[in-house]
């Protein structure tokens, strides 16, 4: 198994994860909190194949990462208690999985033949926070990456990463390259609580 596929899972149990607890501290059903894990898991990946008009959906035509999400679903559920004191870990996989699929998502784009520089960072920025603007969507709420923490810039920076890498040293060693600024930035982000600046309000 390649290195960014074992990230690509590790990335998706991270996501069902955290889909999971969002669910819980909703205070869903099994139902919803399986449905909140596997939208935060794979959501993006399916948005990004419907806007390059691959026939049916990766993630529903292969259904190994909806069953790996449900497994996680299961797992969060029976460990409910012991995995909230260990918040930290799921934001560090969560970091990975953020910078596996944004280089994954740009890889997907050159492979359906589509080489625009802006739409593929479109479709890896998609592909890496897309899935969790979905489920916080479907929560009433703001959505994290629009509010809080330096997330999805990450992601944005490692798509640009991609595109400026790829011409020159080809396809893997952008996919590389990608996953380790993306996940570098969100890693440094967390360790010193970076966020992006917001407009005062008067009053």
């Amino acid at each position: 198994m390649e290195f960014i596929s074992l990230m690509e899972l590790i990335g998706t149990v991270a996501f069902a994860a955290a889909g999971a607890l969002v669910a819980i501290d909703k205070e869903l059903d099994y139902y919803g909190i399986s449905i909140f894990a596997i939208i935060t898991a794979v959501g993006g990946g399916i948005v990004r194949d419907v806007m390059i008009n691959v026939p049916v959906p990766v993630s529903l035509a292969n259904p190994l990462y909806i069953i790996i999400s449900l497994i996680t679903t299961a797992v969060v559920i029976i460990f409910y208690k012991r995995i909230v004191k260990y918040q930290n870990v799921v934001m560090f996989c969560d970091a990975i999985g953020l910078a596996a699929f944004t280089a994954i998502g740009a890889e997907v784009a050159l492979v359906n033949d589509v080489y625009m520089p802006f739409v593929v960072i479109t479709l890896a920025v998609l592909t890496g926070t897309g899935g969790g603007v979905i489920r916080d969507a479907m929560c009433g709420d703001v959505p994290y990456v629009f509010k809080k923490e330096v997330y999805a810039v990450a992601s944005i920076f490692g798509a640009v990463i991609f595109m400026a890498i790829y011409p020159y040293f080809g396809k893997h060693v952008a996919v590389y390259a990608s996953f380790g600024a993306t996940l570098a930035i969100r890693l440094i982000s967390m360790k010193f609580n970076l966020h992006l600046k917001k407009v005062a309000k008067q009053g």
